[in-house]
Parts: C-alpha cells; structure tokens; sequence
C-alpha cells in the first residue's frame, strides 16, 4: 500500500524529490495530451459509448469539466504544432498557457507565441493575448452556483448594484451576489438589482453571466413589457423561466410531435411508397421508452449518457426495409448514430454521403440568396 506520509525525509532531499516529480510529471502531462489527442482523431470515444471527447474525459478519465477541456483544447492544439509537446515536457510553457494561446496559434505565430508564453504566469498570458488579440466579448459566459445565505435580522437591506461598464456598447455585466438579482429597465437599458434575501431556498440556485448583442437586449424588454401584467418588471430570473418553458414547448412540439397540426398529418402511407416520415405517436412512445436519452451501450456495458443531439435511428436501417415502428426505432445521439451508418454501410459510403448532402445545401442556400 502506498503510504503518502513524507516525515522521514529531510529537507535537501523533499526538495531534490520534489524537483524531479514536478519535471516527470511535466513529461506525464504532454505524454498524456499525445494520448487524448490521438483518441480524439480516431473517435475512439464513439465505441467507449460517449457522444464527445469531453464526455470520455470525464465520465471515463474522471476529469472535472474545465480540467477535461483545457487538456482536449491542448492536445488538439499540440498535435497540430508538435513544438508545444516538447515546450510542455521541457517546462518551457505550462498546460494553462498552452490552452490559452491554443485558438490563436497558427503556423506563422507558434514560435512567438510559446516564447511570449514561456515562463509565464496564466495572468500573465492573458494579459498578453488581450493585447495581442483584442476582443470585443470582454465579459465570458458563465454559469455559477450560488451559496444562499440566510439574512440576519439585523443585516440592512442589500443595495442596489450598479450598471457594470462593458466593452461592448450596450452590453450589461451581471456581478456576482449571493442574493437573488434582478433588474428593470431604465431609459432603454437594463438595470440590474439584488433583492435581499428573505428566506432560505431549499433548492439550489445559479448565477447567469453573459454578453448579449442589443437585439437580444431588445426582445428582453419587449417580453418584459408583454409579462408586465403577470410579474414585476425587475423580476429577470422569472422572465429567463418563463422564456425557457415558452422554448421547450416549441421544441418539444417540433420533436416529439404533440401539436394538432402533427396529429392532423398522420395518415397511414400507401402501400409500396416508402416513407421516413414517423407518426407523432411512435416518435413519443420511442422518446419515453429510451427517456429521451441515447441507448448506445459500449463492449464494457457502459450506456451512453447524452441527452443532447439526439436521433430516432432505425434499427433495421430504412435504406434496407426497416419500418418505422416503435420496435424497430431508437433514440442515439449524432455521433453514435453517425458511427452505426459508418459501422454498417462503411465509412466512405457515409462520407460521401455527407458530402453530397452539404453539396446539395450548399446549392440551395446560393440559388435561395440569388432568387429575387
């Protein structure tokens, strides 16, 4: 059993060991990233049975979610422009510095930006690519989770926060606070408050943070304006909700095919005339069977977990006379449905498939935009 406790040891050598760690595990890390990078190219998460790289990442190599993106950022980074591998394994720039610089890197500017990069702090860097690279999205998107604090009796109210500076015109910062914000709008711009805390949520809550173009600003005010008979104004987080059920229940409509108008098209096909078109009733009866989730499962047993991009998949495939029953149906998400199209018609088939197919787009979307 390995025993972790270093008392024994003096000072001259927990220093040397220490060094010579940190320098192996250097080396650990760009061999590592030579790993995710070449599982990336060859999908080989897609038979592991997860939809993504930064699924197998972190449902498989048990990574946090930043920490999983920051090395697949890296590794794709570094397989493009293997100097960074031996920059990393050298100790020359560190896996921060390197997924920082990774979407700015090109074949002209790789050598300046590792040398800009070497021996760097993160800050450091970050500094250096907002100069180099400036951008006009100076507040990131962001989603935290939010410590609720009780109020004491004797805590004053909470004041209102002001409107945050932005290096976008029109743009409005959303800072952090544990208690719940709000807003209204005030000569056309929107204003954000926190409303004290009066009681203890028992569920959790989440802070939102990000950049909005003034057309997104706009459609804000003009839901505020049409709930205004139902909520306060300032409320936002009840305006976000209510916008997020309006827009799932458009989606779910649009999938699952619960409208009148879906129920109106389902008509039984004429023999012999092949359709892909699947009745709303099949389409629910699939997705509640599968519980909306992809039901690939890899060689280990392990079921693929998304629940995003997901597909009804013929199990017997239309091409070859599978019908669109609810036996014959399941739900995969894009890329193993994608793999099971490669598995069983071949990967060049399906990628000339799909060439022809973003063809015949392509075409549509030219002939659309010169048709008068």
């Amino acid at each position: 059993m390995q025993s972790y406790s270093l008392t024994h040891l003096t000072d001259a050598v927990l220093l040397r060991d220490l060094s010579a760690i940190a320098a192996r595990d250097r080396v650990m890390t760009a061999t590592l990233l030579a790993h995710i990078a070449e599982v990336d190219a060859r999908r080989l998460y897609v038979p592991a049975g997860h939809p993504s790289m930064h699924a197998f990442c972190v449902e498989h190599l048990r990574y946090s979610d930043d920490a999983a993106f920051r090395r697949i950022r890296a590794a794709r980074a570094a397989r493009q422009f293997p100097k960074l591998f031996t920059a990393l394994a050298d100790g020359q720039v560190n896996l921060a510095a390197v997924s920082l610089i990774a979407p700015h890197l090109t074949y002209e500017n790789v050598d300046a930006l590792i040398e800009a990069s070497t021996h760097k702090r993160k800050i450091e860097v970050e500094q250096f690519l907002a100069e180099r690279f400036p951008s006009s999205d100076a507040l990131p998107s962001a989603v935290a989770k939010i410590r609720v604090i009780s109020p004491k009796p004797s805590d004053p109210p909470a004041a209102a926060l002001p409107l945050l500076a932005s290096a976008e015109p029109g743009a409005t910062s959303f800072p952090s606070a544990a208690g719940r914000l709000s807003g209204e709008v005030r000569n056309e711009m929107l204003v954000l408050g926190r409303v004290a805390n009066s009681e203890v949520h028992a569920e959790p809550r989440f802070h939102f943070q990000f950049v909005v173009p003034k057309s997104t600003h706009d459609k804000l005010c003009q839901a505020q304006a049409l709930l205004s008979h139902s909520m306060p104004a300032d409320d936002l987080a009840r305006v976000f909700d209510r916008a997020l059920d309006a827009l799932i229940s458009q989606l779910e409509v649009r999938r699952l095919g619960v409208s009148t108008r879906e129920l109106r098209r389902e008509r039984p096909h004429e023999e012999g005339t092949p359709s892909r078109y699947i009745p709303a009733a099949i389409r629910r009866a699939v997705w509640g069977r599968d519980e909306g989730r992809c039901t690939f499962v890899s060689i280990t047993g392990g079921r693929c977990r998304c629940r995003r991009f997901i597909e009804l998949d013929h199990v017997v495939p239309f091409a070859r006379g599978g019908k669109a029953t609810v036996e014959n149906l399941r739900l995969r998400c894009s890329a193993h449905n994608q793999y099971e199209a490669e598995r069983v018609f071949g990967v060049d088939f399906m990628k000339r498939k799909r060439q022809e197919a973003w063809i015949a787009a392509t075409t549509r979307d030219r002939d659309a935009d010169n048709s008068p």
